[in-house]
């Protein structure tokens, strides 16, 4: 799995990480049992600090979708995907309706701002 850095992005580093692997997770992208690189290997691959991918990976055991086996590392936990996808779609809905009022206030039109919409959707 890959995951991708923006620096410039809103959301904190940590948060891009637990989002990404959040995201492989209700995907299917990462099954239940599989291991997850080591905090030290996925910060040296990402570039950022061991604190920052700690942080995502404490996050993520938090949340109980990954669990920490001594001396071995981190590993994905059975889930409930309809729960996760939930909460992943409650999160969305947050961030869309922020981007919503910048559009408001930007002067968009509801047409305009589905237009723009649609574009990004089908570049990404």
């Amino acid at each position: 799995m890959k995951i991708t850095i923006y620096p410039q992005g809103t959301l904190a580093i940590y948060e891009q990480i637990v989002n990404q692997l959040k995201n492989a997770i209700v995907t299917d992208e990462l099954k239940a049992g599989e291991a997850l690189p080591s905090i030290r290997a996925l910060a040296a691959d990402l570039s950022v600090s061991v604190i920052t991918t700690k942080r995502a990976y404490e996050e993520l055991e938090k949340e109980g979708l990954i669990r920490s086996v001594a001396g071995k590392g981190f590993y994905v936990c059975e889930y409930n995907t309809d729960y996760l996808k939930e909460k992943q779609l409650m999160m969305l809905e947050g961030r869309l309706g922020d981007v919503i009022r910048e559009a408001k206030q930007a002067g968009l039109s509801c047409k305009e701002f589905l237009e723009m919409a649609e574009a990004l959707y089908k570049e990404n």
